[in-house]
């Protein structure tokens, strides 16, 4: 595991590109190192480095160009959210945010910075790997209890559904219908059940959202379905 150094010039090239590589920043060193064991150990997954706070997994980031970088909220200096804005407008990796707490604003403000997904730090081992190598794979993955009050809170908000968002008017049907999914917090394979098409097509259909919406992750497609009224009642009956 690197901890500080650059890659080697021949790393990138010989390195297996099915391996998900993977930055872990937390500001206490206990969580990080009962992290990076678990996801160490884990089949597919490599920790390359390590940050303390937000500032160093920018700098780690650059660097190292993990697939994933798990990232803790609360850090000194820059936190986890400002890190997160700058690491996924300059496109350097993905996004899983881990944390402690689970209060709104924090979900909102890394899910608006552009994470591509959200846990609580008292997830289980197997679904924190699943969560990495679904993000790695370009799925969101948002933590069942924050996607509950997610939706609760806009429905118990009683305000009118926000502006018809620029290019909604572009999505075609089935478009519309992925979006809707997405905004219950479904993965690729649960939208292909539900709407009977295969994961191929979910990811395309996916892709095709966020570059109509200008968005940059499935999971701003799903507030965005939630806070403009966009989740369609009939698709939560399931098939």
């Amino acid at each position: 595991m690197t901890t500080g150094a650059s890659p080697r010039a021949g790393d990138f090239a010989t390195r297996d590109p099915r391996t998900v590589r993977v930055l872990v920043a937390d500001d206490h060193s206990a969580i990080r190192f009962g992290l990076t064991t678990i996801l160490g150990h884990a089949e597919g997954i490599e920790v390359v480095g390590e940050a303390a706070d937000g500032a160093a997994a920018v700098r780690q980031a650059r660097a190292l160009r993990p697939d994933v970088t798990l990232m803790d909220v609360r850090m000194p200096g820059t936190d986890g959210i400002a890190a997160t804005r700058e690491l996924v407008s300059a496109g350097l990796t993905q996004v899983l945010v881990l944390t402690t707490f689970d209060l709104d604003e924090y979900v909102h403000g890394a899910l608006r910075a552009g994470a591509a997904g959200f846990l609580l730090k008292s997830v289980e081992a197997p679904r924190l790997i699943e969560a990495v190598k679904l993000v790695a794979a370009g799925d969101g993955v948002l933590a069942p209890q924050v996607t509950r009050r997610l939706i609760a809170a806009f429905a118990a908000s009683g305000r009118d559904p926000a502006p018809t968002p620029r290019g909604l008017g572009d999505l075609t049907d089935r478009e519309r219908e992925v979006l809707g999914c997405l905004g219950e917090g479904l993965s690729n394979a649960q939208i292909g059940t539900r709407l009977h098409i295969g994961e191929t097509t979910v990811k395309t259909h996916v892709s095709r959202v966020l570059a109509k919406l200008d968005l940059r992750s499935r999971v701003q497609a799903a507030i965005l379905a939630q806070e403009s009224g966009l989740t369609a009642p009939d698709l939560r009956k399931g098939p």
